[in-house]
């Protein structure tokens, strides 16, 4: 799921780091070229996950067991913060997690362990609009991917809920390969495990970060706002019908 990069304030989260700046230029919002770089057509699609195809909210899971706002809003920004999580995004387990926070905050222990045990409940459901530019693609032969910041033990319990996750020929998770985004590394792989070179492939993320460090790795990028947004810019590049 998105890392502390992305963060809400909805959600009770900090800032978090930001180890690259934003492009001044959005490339999904210059159209000219449709479908093209220099190093030619677009051929593939690869999405993130979390706020791109589904929603994601720790305040989801957390809202139904503390009745109190207030209450509620310290724990999120102090006890299961979304920059906790994230270090179960890039590899470390839950059980390791578990133990040394509840050390941390005794008095939420119980608390702690709906995280591990209930994380499906943080998600809500799809992000609208998403799944069926899923499937408009699919249906055009365009080769679908995806990379995603999860954490590996979250992922197994959550990946075969989800038929969505059939139309993709292969999905990168950070959790079970020790990268998480947006270190540059996880492109690399991720153009390896795919089979296809940078300038041939559009990475859709709704972390502006993440966006940036795929440009600079030479792929095409699209900051993920809404369903509609992303339907607009697809059909610009020629990769649906207008």
């Amino acid at each position: 799921m998105p890392g502390p990069q992305q963060e809400r304030p909805a959600s009770g989260q900090g800032s978090g780091p930001q180890p690259f700046e934003v492009d001044e230029m959005d490339e999904s919002t210059d159209p000219s070229k449709p479908g093209q770089v220099a190093g030619g057509p677009i051929e593939a699609v690869v999405f993130d996950v979390g706020r791109v195809l589904f929603q994601w909210d720790l305040r989801h899971l957390y809202a139904p067991l503390i009745a109190d706002p207030a209450e509620l809003d310290w724990f999120l920004a102090n006890v299961v913060t979304e920059r906790w999580h994230f270090q179960h995004d890039q590899g470390r387990p839950v059980a390791e997690m578990l133990a040394e926070r509840q050390a941390e905050f005794p008095g939420h222990a119980e608390l702690i362990t709906v995280w591990a045990e209930r994380f499906n409940d943080s998600i809500p459901g799809p992000v609208p609009g998403s799944f069926a530019l899923v499937e408009a693609l699919h249906a055009r032969g365009v080769p679908l991917y995806a990379i995603t910041n999860f954490g590996a033990e979250f992922w197994a319990n959550f990946r075969p809920h989800h038929p969505i996750f059939d139309r993709f020929r292969e999905i990168v998770v950070s959790g079970e390969e020790r990268i998480a985004k947006p270190d540059p590394r996880i492109y690399r792989l991720a153009e390896a495990r795919f089979g296809r070179a940078p300038g041939t492939m559009l990475f859709i993320d709704d972390n502006a970060a993440n966006i940036t460090a795929v440009r600079q790795c030479g792929w095409h990028g699209h900051v993920f706002t809404d369903a509609l947004t992303l339907e607009r810019d697809l059909r610009a590049r020629g990769l649906l019908p207008d």
